[in-house]
């Protein structure tokens, strides 16, 4: 069988059709036929092999939701005809101590969607069964995507570190991951303060759950708001005044890192010993915690804004979210 797709032949260049035979469905895996994927900013990254580690033909997109067509022998709990989804990975071990412990997404041999193999800029895909996760109903197809990657991301940290309904919590960056971290935290209970470089985005930040709106980019406005904050997740992949971010932490307060920050973070050591405060970062969720965050999705009706894009206009999509860094995330829909 012949999938179809759309591949870049060298780095940044121009997306055009493909057709490839994917061979044997494996053992493990089930092929999915898909009906939406997601752009995240780090199918950018590898479009454009930012970090070095792309492969070309690349075909981009890890935020896929589709019907299962087939599974393989090995695949006892999803079955042809189920709407499910998948995010960044594709394959871990199971067997590592990571994977028994649950941390899937830890595991040292994870495999990516996109690194290696082709991803979800295509009619179908395969990936490990145990990767993919059935979508409850609730949800609608085109604002699930989005969750496995942009919406696991954010979600998994406030599971991770225990962030309590009670908490003040900081959010950095108000677009694709930021819009989903806002919905979450408010629903999860929080006092949310959105801190923003973007005046335009102060409006909306406030429908999708935010309390307060502080620019992300003033130093002087984060530090006046003194050592108000629990925990800070920053989206964000900017250099941003950091020492100030620290100070609006209160003691044992957690700066965390989602946005994959490209430069040093220069921090001051006794910024973090008085107050006993902490700077860390994550990659996704496990498939447990990705059920979790699908179920409290559902549950409070959070998706993600998003704008469809036809698949055969995937470069210009993809020009547009490093040139203009649109509210809603784009999604793009096989029009083959």
């Amino acid at each position: 069988m012949q999938f179809n797709a759309y591949a870049a032949e060298s780095a940044g260049a121009e997306l055009k059709p493909i057709e490839y035979d994917p061979g044997e469905l494996g053992r493990e895996e089930i092929q999915i036929k898909i009906e939406a994927c997601g752009i995240c900013h780090s199918d950018l990254s590898v479009w454009r092999n930012e970090w070095g580690n792309a492969a070309y033909p690349c075909v981009p997109g890890h935020e896929v939701v589709g019907i299962v067509e087939q599974v393989g022998g090995g695949v006892t709990h999803l079955q042809p005809g189920q709407r499910v989804g998948v995010g960044w990975f594709s394959h871990s071990c199971m067997t590592c101590d990571a994977c028994m412990a649950g941390d899937h997404n830890l595991c040292s041999s994870a495999q990516g969607i996109i690194l290696g193999r082709y991803g979800g800029f295509a009619d179908r895909v395969r990936v490990d069964a145990a990767w993919a996760n059935v979508i409850p109903d609730a949800l609608p197809t085109e604002g699930a995507g989005p969750l496995f990657c942009a919406g696991i991301t954010v979600f998994n940290p406030i599971v991770q570190f225990g962030v309590k309904p009670t908490d003040r919590v900081g959010v950095v960056g108000i677009g694709g991951l930021g819009h989903l971290a806002l919905q979450f935290l408010d629903a999860w209970g929080c006092e949310v303060t959105a801190f923003t470089s973007s005046p335009g985005k102060a409006d909306e930040a406030r429908r999708l759950g935010a309390d307060h709106i502080v620019s992300s980019r003033d130093a002087g406005a984060i530090q006046e708001l003194g050592p108000l904050l629990d925990f800070i997740l920053v989206t964000s992949n900017a250099s941003l005044p950091w020492d100030a971010y620290i100070g609006a932490l209160r003691p044992h307060g957690r700066l965390h890192l989602v946005g994959a920050v490209l430069k040093p973070i220069p921090v001051a050591m006794f910024s973090l010993l008085v107050g006993q405060k902490s700077i860390s970062a994550s990659p996704l969720g496990s498939p447990a915690t990705i059920r979790q965050m699908l179920d409290f999705a559902a549950r409070h009706n959070i998706a993600a804004n998003v704008e469809t894009v036809p698949l055969s206009k995937a470069t210009e999509a993809l020009h547009r979210l490093d040139t203009e860094q649109p509210a809603q995330r784009l999604v793009l829909v096989p029009d083959f």
